[in-house]
Formats: C-alpha cells, structure tokens, sequence
C-alpha cells in the first residue's frame, strides 16, 4: 500500500498541488513610455547551461502582462534577485499585483534604480539586488519574432511550443544571457572560495497558497556535504588524456593527480589543459606543468 495520497493536477500546480521552492526575482522590462517595468517572478530558470554558443535563462509568465508585453516589443530584460528582507518580499508582492500600469506600480517604488553595464537601450537595474542578468530575448527561436504586442485578451493559434506565445494566456522567453552582475562580497567568494558566511540570504518563494497569502522562507545560513567522489581508474584517464592530442602528451604523474575528476566530465576537462599547454607552449603536462595550467584555468574563471 502506497505511503502517498494522489492528488489532482489543477492549473496553476506548482502552487495549488504541491510544495515548490523557487526563486525571487523582479523582472525589468521598458515599458512603452520607456520607463523601467518590475514584474515580480518565480518561474524564471536556467535553461541552456552548457554546449550552446551562449546560456540562457526561461521565464513563463502570463502573455498580456506587462513584461510580456514589454518583452514582445523590445527583447531586453533585466533579472535582479533580491535577498529574504521582509519588506523586499513585501514589495515584491505588490510589484506582481496584475492590472497596474508600470506608472502606477513604480510611483512608490521602494527599490532603487541604477544603470547595468551590458549594450544598448536596456532596463535598469535593482540596486539592492544581490545579483542582476542582464539578458536578451533570443526572438530568433521558433520564429518567435512574429509574435507581436497588443493582444490583452489573449491570443489565438497557432502557438509556439517553448519561446513565445505558448498559449492562449501564457508566453515562455528564452533569455539570452549577456552579463551577470554580482555585488563585491559574493563576487570576492565565487572566485576565492565560498564558505557558509559568503551565500547571499537568498529566500524561497513557495508560490500562492491560500486565497489571502503569498509564502515565501527566510534564509538559513547553509550546511556543506563533502562530495564523495570516486577515484577513477588511472588507465582511463591515461587512455583518455593519449587521445586528446597528438602534439601534447600527459605523464603518469599528472594523470594520476586527474583521477577525481568525474568521468563525463574528463574529457571536456583535458580537451582545456591541451589548449591551455599550447598557448603557453607546453608540450609535455607533467605535475609542474598541470599547477601552470591550473593556474591559468583558475585566472580564467575569475575574469
């Protein structure tokens, strides 16, 4: 006998049946007057994350808001996450009331705006974010350019599948990302180390309730788990690194310290270090070689 209840998927389900954890964040947009926009939005994810020739974020969100349909007119977007303060949630959920005008919504706006740094007529940016992507909407999918504004009472098919007008009363966005902005302290432990004191305090919106509430958790200061990973076999990683390339070559020693790297992710990972010896003109990665060549990996990374 089942553990579980089954319950019924209605609309809305990531709200209405089941406990969700996700994100805030206040979507900028321009609106017609060429004002800033803030929308208020949880679904808002990562979606192309590696092998593309950029990354990319999805957000879904109701076609005749007015980030849809600033996002339908002029492509640009600014995702700003803000941290778990009362009053920032507070706001948050008066800025995502549907029916206002960007006007009225920003009058008595308690956020303050500031430029990005990414290209072109873009929206501003939440000052009191942790963290901004400045994104463009990649129209090009799905021909998802002929999908024009204007259309407050819904739209009729065809429909696009995953960018665009997705239905009647939904649209999806594939937002191309073209700048992360990160304040100095998270910035300073993303490239030095993260420790539990260097996470923003990032809340959990659990989406629409009840009738009367929005939920949302505070941050709790976070717990590291060693991952336990598996030495692989010295052989393969030999056999893989021979294979690499032909004009740089690996000595056992280096790759025995290359034996914790996970499988799937091995060659990617020696496909690098080849480039990297050959633009410092290493032909030979043994262990003084690989601390040169991970050195650069990790100057790389912080810029």
């Amino acid at each position: 006998m089942s553990s579980f209840n089954d319950l019924r998927i209605v609309d809305n389900f990531y709200q209405t049946s089941a406990f969700f954890p996700m994100p805030t964040i206040l979507v900028g947009t321009v609106s017609e007057n060429g004002k800033t926009n803030l929308g208020s939005y949880s679904l808002c994810f990562p979606y192309y994350i590696a092998g593309k020739d950029y990354y990319a974020m999805i957000l879904e969100c109701r076609n005749s808001s007015n980030t849809a349909q600033n996002i339908l007119r002029g492509s640009r977007v600014s995702l700003n996450f803000i941290t778990d303060e009362r009053k920032y949630f507070r706001e948050a959920v008066r800025l995502g009331f549907p029916g206002d005008t960007t006007d009225e919504k920003m009058k008595d706006c308690i956020f303050t705006l500031e430029q990005g740094q990414a290209e072109g007529e873009r929206p501003l940016v939440v000052k009191e974010a942790y963290q901004v992507f400045e994104c463009t909407w990649d129209d090009s999918l799905e021909d998802a350019h002929l999908d024009k504004a204007g259309m407050l009472d819904g739209y009729e098919p065809p429909y696009r599948n995953f960018n665009g007008i997705t239905s009647k009363f939904g649209a999806h966005f594939i937002l191309k990302i073209d700048k992360i902005l990160m304040k100095d302290k998270y910035y300073d432990a993303i490239v030095n180390g993260v420790t539990a004191k260097g996470f923003p305090k990032v809340p959990v919106d659990y989406g629409y309730r009840d009738s009367t509430n929005f939920w949302c958790s505070a941050f709790k200061k976070p717990f590291p788990e060693k991952i336990q990973a598996k030495d692989g076999d010295l052989n393969s990683v030999k056999y893989a690194a021979k294979r690499i390339d032909p004009d740089v070559t690996f000595t056992d020693e280096a790759c025995a310290k290359l034996v914790k790297i996970p499988r799937i992710f091995l060659k990617a990972a020696l496909s690098q270090m080849v480039s990297i010896a050959k633009q410092e003109g290493i032909t030979v990665i043994d262990e003084a070689a690989l601390e040169i060549i991970n050195d650069k990996r990790r100057s790389e990374k912080k810029r």
